[in-house]
């Protein structure tokens, strides 16, 4: 999967929990889910089970305690896709 596509399945997925639009709008890699975008922690729990969903595997604990930013996200769904092939 390419990053690009990466980046913009994971906007999709974390558009709804967004509480800082501005920060969104300006989504990198570096982008944390808390700290800039405002996504309180239960709300980070429902991205993880979306991105479980949408790509179609299952998110270890310790990879969830890792994925903070949206690099993080993209390294972690990158190795479970990965895996299934």
């Amino acid at each position: 999967m390419k990053k690009e596509v990466s980046i913009e399945t994971l906007r999709n997925i974390i558009k709804p929990y967004v509480k800082n639009q501005e920060a969104f709008d300006n989504l990198t890699e570096n982008t944390d889910f808390i700290n800039d975008l405002g996504i309180n922690s239960a709300n980070l729990v429902d991205v993880i089970l979306d991105i479980e969903e949408k790509f179609d595997f299952v998110i270890d604990n310790q990879s969830m305690e890792r994925m903070l930013d949206i690099k993080s996200a993209m390294e972690i769904i990158e190795i479970k896709l990965a895996e299934k092939e």
